[in-house]
């Protein structure tokens, strides 16, 4: 039925006044993430199913004025298409602005509270600029071209951008194993997968209790915990980088 009337309502109504009923049925339903993903064609519920998540993790941060960071606006080449998780970010921050990147030009997207960058997610110099326009960063989601030398890329120059108490989301991990975005099946301790690049981060939240001298990391330093679901990974910014980390019950196996 739902299929039904959404056909239909393509069929009476032009782009432009279709857009302008969603958003006006999207503010009855602003605290509901499934639902706006819903009305908004947002493929992160029905086709993923990430929603759970970032309601689970996002729910406390809905009301904050907060920078959001989504890379990938989606439909590929098509200037007038895609921009649905962007619409979706907005109804549900009512007080955020919502960013994206995408290799193409997609500035026809843009509305109040969203604007795009042109320009691509493995460019350290253009995301480096994008960030430094933004001012800050409290979310960013990577839901961009899912090449793993990307992914980690973007990582890496993005990361310290995030304000204490931010957090870094990488959709669609499931290209960490199909070997056309560089991912690998074969070799599952590949360090050139997304997802083995990850979970080598994951000794760094335990380092001070190393036992043998170590220089920590960036990485080490800054990250509060990292989840790991189906298909995507959520990284948490500690919210005081000076947190104690003596080690005070370390003690050497006998």
């Amino acid at each position: 039925m739902i299929n039904f009337i959404k056909k239909t309502l393509r069929k009476i109504l032009t782009p432009k006044q279709l857009q302008i009923l969603k958003n006006t049925l999207c503010i009855f339903c602003t605290n509901n993430l499934k639902a706006l993903a819903q009305i908004q064609g947002a493929n992160k519920w029905g086709y993923h199913w990430y929603i759970e998540y970032y309601e689970k993790y996002f729910r406390d941060l809905k009301n904050k004025k907060l920078n959001l960071l989504e890379i990938g606006v989606g439909s590929y080449t098509d200037p007038q298409k895609g921009g649905c998780s962007l619409r979706m970010w907005k109804a549900y921050f009512p007080k955020g602005m919502i960013y994206s990147i995408d290799i193409y030009n997609k500035s026809h997207l843009q509305e109040n509270r969203v604007r795009i960058f042109q320009g691509s997610q493995n460019d350290p110099q253009f995301l480096t600029e994008v960030a430094n326009k933004i001012g800050s960063l409290d979310i960013v989601i990577d839901d961009g071209s899912h090449i793993n030398e990307h992914v980690i890329t973007s990582f890496k120059t993005l990361f310290p951008f995030l304000n204490p108490g931010g957090i870094y989301v990488v959709e669609d991990t499931q290209t960490a194993y199909w070997s056309r975005f560089g991912g690998d099946s074969n070799d599952m301790n590949n360090p050139n997968t997304m997802t083995n690049f990850f979970k080598s981060l994951t000794d760094g939240l335990n380092h001070a209790e190393f036992a043998n001298p170590y220089v920590p990391t960036y990485f080490d330093q800054h990250i509060e915990s990292m989840h790991f679901y189906h298909n995507i990974i959520f990284i948490f910014k500690r919210k005081h980088s000076d947190k104690d980390q003596s080690g005070l019950f370390r003690k050497e196996a006998p």
